[in-house]
């Protein structure tokens, strides 16, 4: 479809375009960008092509009723999302200190949303609007649907809709819901009677016309004298029922007969589904108002890049995938990302450079085994992780292949993978061709990869594969690079005071360091977000999936020395290096030794 303009905005825009009342009004967090990385660009397009008017509402001023009610009230309801970024992390450091930028804001200022911006659009929109539907979604609502542990106030939280007011959340990714939704209000449901919607949480006062739904532990388990091992319990059954094939019906309770149900996720978007998406109108920019500011950074970011899949079966305990887009891959067809491709190639600005070809990892293309389509992903283990399922399928042709097809497109000088690649699931691949491509075409001078810790116990409580993989990776990756006679790197994400890591396997990851011979420059905290195996540990103490105890590093001094022994290099770090090397009787390694990290 061609593009044919920006969506309304303003009433002004709205009466423009010949509209008296729209059907919904889309409030967002996140600075208006029509392009297809942006949810609500992709949720407000399909409605459109439904036949649905939709008027965007980004960034409202929370302070007052005036920009809320200017469209008036909409015919089938409001939508609201934080936006991209889940909008405590968009505002917060791990150590709780206020970023300086808004990537997702005009001219990246900081402070055009509001702290929890889902629960703050509801009530204003529940305070102008009272009986309005509301509908909540994107990454913000999907992760806090049930309840959830909340850092930035270290405390449990309810269902975002009990904080929220909202009536309804479409979690996950949510083209097929927001579909069924809109069909449903516009065919004269209430918005109450909308209990049967794959991908979908609402609450009510009844059980009595929900079926097959196994009860979660409730709320005043949660918070009771075994509230850490009863939420680590609800955790398990939470993330055992994630699939949209096996996963069943979920319901918590509430105090006062209050009951929160989550309904089976929705399917996962078929190959012809995906390129009807990336087929619709977009703008594929910024709105114009935002010119003045200079534009949204995030959207520079992915202007030229290209997402040919979603889902990750790589389930990265700390990644919070598994709960949002799920463990089934779906991907395009090798002709819609080509389309784009050359659409690409048209835009102002193009240089030739296409700076990303992927999805949550580049190299998952297809799903991990041919089981998970007909019997949804295993419940009881992991595709990949410290012992890879004798299952699994490492399948790299048609990604290999449409990487061939794009770098020889006119006009594109160099195709780039910058999206993650899962190393270990490569070097289970017996044909050596994507490796071999990857090396030779698709490396701008670096490739970032995420071997995270060295200690093999807490890379098994992060998803990760032992780190014997990654040496042969990075050895494999040498070895390619020699032999193509290039000049190229790998640079290693590494975490510190992940749930399970000690001072002392801070300690042996300090000594991984000390021996590749440079500082890393990506070095992370572990950051508990909600609807995460590793936020579950951090609260409770307890793995989850196994019920074992977990020590987990959570004073920020603790974690301070966590941090400073990977970066002993930084001379501001030595007071706390000594006394974590202390801490842990390692004195052997201050000294005047070659493998001393302080010196005497």
């Amino acid at each position: 479809m061609e593009p044919h303009g920006f969506l309304p905005t303003t009433p002004a825009e709205m009466r423009d375009a010949g509209w008296e009342q729209p059907d919904f009004v889309y409030v967002t967090g996140d600075a208006y960008v029509d392009h297809p990385s942006f949810g609500t660009a992709i949720i407000s397009r399909l409605l459109e092509r439904e036949g649905y008017k939709v008027v965007i509402l980004a960034q409202p001023d929370v302070s007052s009723l005036d920009e809320v009610r200017a469209f008036g009230e909409p015919r089938l309801g409001f939508l609201v999302s934080a936006g991209n970024m889940d909008s405590m992390v968009n505002h917060y450091t791990v150590a709780k200190k206020r970023r300086k930028r808004d990537a997702y804001s005009p001219g990246g200022v900081m402070g055009k949303r509001p702290d929890r911006a889902v629960i703050a659009y509801s009530k204003l929109i529940r305070t102008a609007y009272p009986d309005a539907p509301i509908i909540i979604g994107g990454i913000e609502a999907s992760l806090r649907r049930l309840a959830h542990y909340d850092y930035w106030s270290d405390a449990l939280m309810p269902s975002i809709l009990l904080d929220s007011g909202a009536d309804l959340i479409s979690y996950g990714m949510g083209e097929h819901s927001i579909v069924e939704i809109a069909d449903g209000l516009d065919a004269g449901l209430g918005i109450h009677d909308l209990t049967f919607i794959d991908g979908t949480a609402f609450r009510t006062d009844s059980l009595d016309h929900v079926y097959d739904f196994e009860m979660l532990p409730s709320w005043d388990e949660l918070t009771g004298p075994e509230g850490k091992r009863r939420f680590a319990q609800s955790f398990a059954i939470q993330y055992a029922n994630s699939d949209p094939v096996s996963g069943v019906r979920l319901v918590e309770p509430y105090p006062d007969g209050v009951y929160v149900v989550q309904n089976p996720p929705a399917s996962p978007l078929t190959t012809s589904e995906m390129d009807a998406v990336y087929r619709l109108p977009y703008m594929r920019g910024w709105h114009p108002s935002y010119d003045a500011a200079g534009g949204v950074p995030a959207f520079k970011e992915v202007e030229f890049s290209l997402a040919s899949s979603r889902g990750c079966f790589g389930e990265c305990s700390f990644c919070a995938l598994t709960f949002h887009q799920g463990r089934h891959v779906s991907a395009r067809s090798h002709e819609s990302v080509m389309a784009e491709a050359k659409l690409l190639t048209t835009r102002p600005g193009f240089k030739g450079y296409i700076h990303d070809v992927g999805g949550p990892t580049a190299n998952f293309c297809v799903d991990a085994c041919p089981k998970v389509a007909r019997a949804g992903a295993c419940t009881d283990r992991r595709c990949l992780g410290a012992d890879p399922c004798k299952n699994l399928k490492p399948d790299h042709a048609g990604y290999v292949e449409l990487l061939r097809d794009l770098r020889c497109l006119p006009d594109v000088k160099k195709v780039f993978v910058r999206s993650g690649v899962r190393y270990d699931y490569a070097l289970l691949d017996d044909d050596p061709a994507f490796l071999e491509e990857l090396v030779a075409h698709h490396v701008s001078g670096q490739l970032r990869v995420a071997p995270e810790h060295v200690s093999d116990r807490v890379l098994a409580l992060m998803g990760k594969p032992r780190i014997s993989v990654y040496r042969a990776f990075a050895k494999r990756f040498q070895e390619l690079t020699r032999r193509v006679g290039k000049e190229q790197y790998l640079v290693p994400y590494l975490m510190s005071s992940h749930p399970g890591s000690t001072l002392e396997d801070a300690i042996e990851l300090a000594e991984f360091v000390r021996d590749m011979g440079y500082s890393p420059e990506q070095v992370q905290d572990f950051y508990p977000t909600p609807g995460t195996l590793s936020t579950a540990m951090y609260h409770t103490g307890i793995d989850p999936l196994t019920g074992a105890e977990v020590p987990v590093p959570t004073s920020p001094h603790e974690k301070a020395m966590q941090r400073a022994l990977i970066q002993y290099r930084n001379p501001k770090n030595a007071r706390l290096v000594r006394e974590a090397l202390k801490a842990a009787h390692r004195e052997d390694l201050i000294g005047k030794g070659p493998k001393c990290l302080l010196k005497s």
